[in-house]
C-alpha cells in the first residue's frame, strides 16, 4: 500500500506539474470557449428564431403538398379506373347487346355476340367478381339461345303444317297459269312475254329470301299475302314463305355443333308431318274440295321441302326427298284407288282425274317423277268408264222405257231431216214417199246412236292431258265403246225383250231397230276414227264389237217371240179336257183347240201388216214370221203328243184317239191353211208329221205294215217310234183288260187281245234290237 501510494504521489506530481506546464493553454482554451459559448448562445437565439419562423411558414408548405399529394394519388386513382373501365365497358356493353337481341328474339345475332364476349372481351377482365357471373352464365345463355332457335323452329314447323295447302293451292294456280301460258305459246309462238319460268321464278325466289328475309318480331313462317285477280300473277309458292326461322336454327346449331341433332330433328318432324300430310280424310271422296284440299297439302309440303334442298346445305338431300316422295307416291295412289272407288259420278271422276293432272304437272315441274300418277290415271280411266256405264244405263233404260216401239212418224222435210240428222239412215224409196210418212224404227234408234256418241266425247275427255299418243286415245274409246254395246246396251236391250207383258208388236219393233243399229256400226267406227285420226286399218286398232251386241238382241227378241207363243200354246193346252175313256168320238174339234188355232192365225196376221216397214217387211220380220209359226207348230205337234204319253194318262180308248185325231186334222188344216207368206208347198204340216203317222197306224191298225217295212226309207210310218207305239198301246191294252172283263169270253175280244200282246211282242222286240 505504501508502495501505491508513493505511486500515487508520484503521479499526481507528475500530473500537477504537466498541468501547470499547460495551464496557460487550457486558460485560453477556457477564455475563448466561454466566448464561444456566448456566441454560440446567439448563434442558438438565431437559429430558434430562424426556425420558428421556418416553421411559421412551412405549415402552409406542408399544407399545399399534402393536398398535392392527394391530388396526385386521386389522378393515379382515376387514370387506373378510367384503364379499367376502358376495358369493362365493352363486356357490359356487349352483354347489354345480347340481351338485346335475344329480347327481340334476334337469335343467331344474340350467339355471335356471345361468342365475342367469351373469346375476346371477358377474358381481358376476368378478375372481376361480375366477369365471374357473366362466365358462369354463358353457358346458361347459349342453351337458352339454343332451345329459343328451336321454339321458332317448331312455331315454322307447326305453322307450315297448318298453311301447307295454301302453299300448294298457290303453287298448283302457278302451274295452271304456266301450262295455260304454254299452251297459247304453243297455238301462237310468235307471242312472247308471261310468266317466268319456274325455275328463273325459285331462282329469283331464293335470292330475295337470302338477301331480303325479314327478322320480324314473330317469325310466324307465314307471310301474309292479299288475294290477287285472276288477271294478275299468282305468287310464287315460295313468296308466300318466311324461311328465315329455319337457316337462323340451322346457323345457330351449326355454330353449336350440333348440326346433325338439327338435321335429325327437322328430318323427323317433316316426316311425322307428311305422314299426317298423306293421311286422306274418310269423306273425301264425297266432293271435289275434299281431294283438293288433299293435293294442295302434299303440294306445299314438297315445294316447301324443295326449297329447303336448294336453299340449304346439306339440312336435306336429294335421298331424303326422294324416300318422302317415294312414300308419298305409294300412299297418294293407295288413298286415290281406294276413294275413286267409291265415286259413281262420271263429272267428278272427270274433276278428279284434271286435278290428279295439274297436281302431277306441279310437282313434276319441281323434279318429282310423276310416271306412276299417270299410270294410276289410267286404271283411274277404267273406274270412269265403269262410271260411265252405269251411267249410260240409266241413259239407255229411260230412253227404252219411255219409247213407244211404233215407227216415228214424219209429216214435213224438216222432221225428216232432223230424224235424219240424228241417225244415219238412207232409203231412196221411203226419200219418194209423200208426207206424211214413218220411218221403219222407233224414237229409240236415234236416241240411242246420239247417247253412244255422247259416250265417245265424255270418253274422250277423261284422255285429254294424259300425254296420250292417238293410237292409245283411240284404242281407249274404241275399248269403253265396245263395253257400252256388249254389256251395257245390250243389257238394257236384254231387259226390255225380258220384262214381262212385253208384246209381240213390241218385239217385232225391236228385231227392226237393232237391225238399223247395227247397220250403224260402220258410222260410229268413222265417227271416232275422225275424233282421232287413227285409221281402222292401223295395226293393233280395237274392232267395235256392236255387229254382234245388235245381232244377240234381235236373236233374243225372236227368241222371245217364239218363246211367247210357245207359253201362249202351253197356256190354252192346260185347258185341254179329254175324256180318254170316251167310247165315241165327238162331232168337231175340242174348244180350246179351236180357240189356240184363232190365236194363231190373228197373231201371225200381226207380222203381215206391220207399220212402217219398208225394205225391212219382206226379209226381216218375213223370216222371223216364217220361223215363229213353225216353232210354234212344232210345240204345238210336241205338246199334243205329250198329252197322249203322259204317265197320268193310263188308259186310252180308240173313241178318245178318234177325238184327238179331230184336234191334229183341225191342226193340220191351219198349217195348210198358210198363216204365213213364203212356205214352199206342205213344209208348215211336216210338223205334225209325227203325230200323223202314230195316230194313223192306231186309227187304221196297219200294225202288219208298220212291222213289215220297219227301218226302211219308204217306210209309212217312218217318223213313229217303236217306244211311244208301245206306250200307247199298253194304254189301250190296259183298258181291253179292265173294261171289258167278260169280253175275253168272246171270240172277238180274245183275239184282239191276242193281237195286241203280240203286236207289243213284236215292238219290245224291235226296241231292244234298235238298242244293241
Amino acid at each position: 500500500m505504501e508502495k501505491l501510494e508513493a505511486r500515487i504521489r508520484n503521479h499526481d506530481r507528475e500530473i500537477e506539474k504537466m498541468c501547470n506546464f499547460h495551464y496557460q493553454g487550457f486558460v485560453d482554451s477556457i477564455t475563448e470557449l466561454l466566448k464561444v459559448r456566448g456566441e454560440a448562445q446567439k448563434l442558438k437565439n438565431q437559429v430558434t428564431d430562424t426556425n420558428r419562423k421556418l416553421q411559421n411558414e412551412g405549415k402552409e408548405l406542408i399544407l399545399a403538398m399534402e393536398e398535392l399529394r392527394q391530388c396526385r394519388l386521386q389522378q393515379r386513382n382515376i387514370s387506373a379506373t378510367v384503364d379499367k373501365l376502358t376495358l369493362c365497358l365493352p363486356v357490359l356493353e356487349m352483354y347489354s347487346k345480347l340481351r338485346e337481341q335475344m329480347k327481340s328474339k334476334r337469335h343467331y345475332p344474340a350467339l355471335k355476340t356471345l361468342e365475342h364476349l367469351e373469346h375476346t372481351f371477358l377474358p381481358q377482365v376476368s378478375h372481376y367478381r361480375f366477369c365471374k357471373v357473366m362466365v358462369d352464365n354463358i353457358p346458361r345463355l347459349r342453351e337458352e339461345i339454343k332451345e329459343l332457335s328451336m321454339s321458332d323452329l317448331k312455331d315454322f314447323l307447326e305453322s307450315i303444317r297448318k298453311h301447307s295447302d295454301k302453299i300448294g293451292e298457290t303453287a298448283m294456280k302457278q302451274a295452271q297459269q304456266q301450262r295455260n301460258l304454254d299452251n297459247i305459246v304453243s297455238q301462237q309462238p310468235r307471242i312472247s312475254g308471261g310468266k317466268k319460268s319456274k325455275k328463273e321464278f325459285s331462282a329469283s325466289s331464293e335470292l330475295e329470301v337470302k338477301n331480303t328475309s325479314p327478322m320480324s318480331e314473330q317469325d310466324s313462317g307465314i307471310l301474309d299475302v292479299e288475294d290477287e285477280d285472276e288477271e294478275e300473277e299468282v305468287p310464287g309458292a315460295q313468296d308466300l314463305v318466311d324461311f328465315s326461322p329455319v337457316y337462323r336454327c340451322l346457323h345457330i346449331y351449326s355454330v353449336l355443333g350440333a348440326r346433325e341433332t338439327f338435321e335429325s330433328y327437322y328430318r323427323k318432324q317433316r316426316r311425322k308431318q307428311a305422314r299426317l300430310v298423306l293421311q286422306p280424310p274418310s269423306n273425301m271422296h264425297e266432293t271435289l274440295d275434299g281431294y283438293r284440299k288433299y293435293f294442295n297439302q302434299i303440294v306445299g309440303f314438297f315445294v316447301v321441302e324443295d326449297h329447303i334442298l336448294h336453299t340449304t346445305q346439306g339440312l336435306v338431300n336429294r335421298a331424303y326427298i326422294d324416300e318422302l316422295w317415294e312414300m308419298a307416291l305409294s300412299k297418294t295412289i293407295a288413298a286415290l284407288r281406294t276413294h275413286s272407288s267409291y265415286c259413281s259420278d262420271p263429272s267428278l271422276v272427270l274433276d278428279l282425274k284434271n286435278l290428279i293432272v295439274l297436281f302431277a304437272d306441279t310437282l313434276q315441274g319441281y323434279g318429282f317423277p310423276v310416271n306412276q300418277l299417270f299410270d294410276m290415271l289410267l286404271e283411274i280411266q277404267d273406274q270412269y268408264s265403269e262410271t260411265l256405264l252405269k251411267k249410260w244405263a240409266g241413259v239407255f233404260r229411260t230412253i227404252l222405257d219411255s219409247d213407244n216401239y211404233s215407227p216415228i212418224p214424219v209429216s214435213n222435210e224438216e222432221a225428216y231431216r232432223k230424224i235424219v240428222g240424228q241417225f244415219p239412215f238412207q232409203d231412196a224409196e221411203l226419200e219418194k214417199q209423200p208426207f206424211p210418212k214413218k220411218f221403219p224404227f222407233s224414237e229409240f234408234v236415234p236416241k240411242v246412236y246420239s247417247q253412244i256418241k255422247e259416250f265417245i266425247y265424255a270418253c274422250l275427255k277423261f284422255s285429254e292431258d294424259l300425254h296420250l299418243s292417238s293410237t292409245e286415245v283411240d284404242d281407249m274409246i274404241r275399248k269403253s265403246t265396245n263395253l257400252l254395246l256388249t254389256r251395257t246396251l245390250s243389257n238394257c236391250l236384254q231387259n226390255v225383250i225380258k220384262r214381262k207383258n212385253v208384246g209381240l208388236t213390241e218385239l217385232v219393233q225391236i228385231i227392226i231397230n237393232t237391225t238399223h243399229l247395227e247397220k250403224s256400226c260402220k258410222f260410229l267406227e268413222e265417227f271416232i276414227t275422225n275424233i282421232t285420226n287413227v285409221l281402222p286399218e292401223t295395226v293393233h286398232t280395237t274392232k267395235l264389237y256392236g255387229t254382234t251386241t245388235f245381232k244377240d238382241a234381235r236373236h233374243a227378241a225372236e227368241e222371245e217371240i217364239y218363246t211367247n207363243l210357245n207359253q201362249k200354246i202351253d197356256q190354252f193346252l192346260q185347258l185341254a179336257d179329254y175324256d180318254w175313256m170316251a167310247p165315241e168320238p165327238g162331232s168337231r174339234a175340242s174348244d180350246y183347240l179351236v180357240d189356240l188355232i184363232g190365236f194363231l192365225r190373228s197373231t201371225f196376221a200381226v207380222f203381215t201388216h206391220l207399220p212402217g216397214q219398208v225394205d225391212v217387211h219382206s226379209t226381216m220380220s218375213g223370216k222371223v214370221a216364217q220361223t215363229a209359226c213353225m216353232s210354234a207348230c212344232k210345240h204345238l205337234s210336241t205338246s199334243l203328243l205329250q198329252l197322249l204319253l203322259e204317265a197320268e194318262v193310263r188308259q186310252l180308248t180308240l173313241g178318245a184317239l178318234h177325238q184327238f185325231n179331230l184336234d191334229v186334222e183341225e191342226c193340220e188344216q191351219f198349217a195348210r191353211s198358210g198363216p204365213v207368206p213364203g212356205f214352199q208347198g206342205d213344209t208348215l204340216q211336216l210338223a205334225f208329221i209325227d203325230l200323223r203317222q202314230l195316230l194313223d197306224l192306231f186309227i187304221q191298225w196297219d200294225w202288219s205294215t208298220y212291222l213289215a217295212d220297219y227301218g226302211q226309207p219308204t217306210c209309212k210310218y217312218l217318223r213313229v217310234n217303236p217306244t211311244t207305239a208301245l206306250i200307247l198301246l199298253e194304254k189301250m191294252r190296259d183298258t181291253s183288260r179292265k173294261n171289258n172283263v167278260f169280253a175275253q169270253f168272246r171270240k172277238n175280244e180274245r183275239d184282239k187281245q191276242k193281237l195286241i200282246d203280240t203286236v207289243a211282242k213284236q215292238l219290245r222286240g224291235l226296241i231292244n234290237s234298235h238298242h244293241s
